[in-house]
């Protein structure tokens, strides 16, 4: 596999990325908490835009995969600006945004600072608020205590058996970023996937995520068998065929 571009944000840290010509519009995959641009789905994603010959992108947020820093000092701020950063200097024209797990939260930051630049959102077991709503009840008091005392908890994780380390300032930074508070102002096409027995994301949030939008262009589909990650051959068959109705409807 060639070895990917770098874009340098203005502080110094840079992005790794890996870009595809091809017509609009375009598709971005925007990944999960501490997963990287060489994953399953972003790699089928490549490989179905080539064979539509669709513009596309898929790149490593900061401390993620091939990109600088380090994740444990990343927050949603950091990371949905790398979003719009990639998406201001790399792609052109209206672009579909695949979010998975965290990346749903993510493309809907990044929908919401450039609505003019967002055609669709594809959503797979989106995880919207996930610090507040998700990780910080998960928490037991003695936890929570050792996050404020320490800055810092680590804990188990089924894909790193080092665990996975919270620190207090990505929940923090989390809370200024809460997107299911209040009405979504997005009024573009949106479609959501999620698996009911998905043990990090519970399916029902895509349900709210649904609630919440103001598009009337939402549709929702359970996959009953269907785990976190939905990368299963025909999880990844349903993605493209969603796309290809996405895709079809440009004009």
């Amino acid at each position: 596999m060639n070895s990917p571009a770098t874009l340098t944000r203005q502080d110094g840290a840079t992005i790794a990325y890996h870009r595809l010509a091809g017509s609009s519009p375009g598709v971005v995959f925007l990944g999960g908490f501490r997963s990287d641009m060489t994953g399953t789905k972003s790699l089928y994603l490549e490989d179905y835009c080539r064979r539509r010959g669709q513009a596309y992108l898929r790149f490593d947020y900061f401390g993620h995969g091939a990109s600088s820093g380090d994740a444990a000092l990343g927050t949603i701020g950091r990371w949905s600006g790398d979003a719009m950063a990639v998406l201001d200097s790399l792609t052109e024209g209206p672009q579909v945004l695949v979010g998975s797990s965290m990346g749903g939260w993510i493309m809907l930051l990044a929908a919401l600072a450039r609505p003019s630049r967002v055609f669709a959102l594809v959503g797979i077991a989106a995880a919207p608020d996930f610090t507040e709503d998700l990780v910080w009840p998960r928490l037991d008091p003695a936890q929570q205590r050792q996050l404020r005392d320490t800055g810092a908890v680590t804990l188990p994780s089924e894909y790193d058996p080092a665990g996975d380390t919270y620190r207090l300032n990505l929940f923090e930074d989390g809370k200024r970023h809460l997107v299911m508070r209040r009405v979504i102002a997005l009024e573009c096409p949106v479609r959501l996937f999620h698996g009911m027995n998905d043990a990090s994301v519970p399916w029902q949030t895509s349900f709210s995520l649904a609630e919440h939008l103001a598009s009337r262009d939402v549709v929702v589909t359970l996959i009953k068998d269907g785990d976190h990650r939905l990368s299963r051959e025909g999880d990844l068959e349903r993605l493209g065929r969603t796309l290809d109705e996405l895709l079809g409807t440009w004009r």
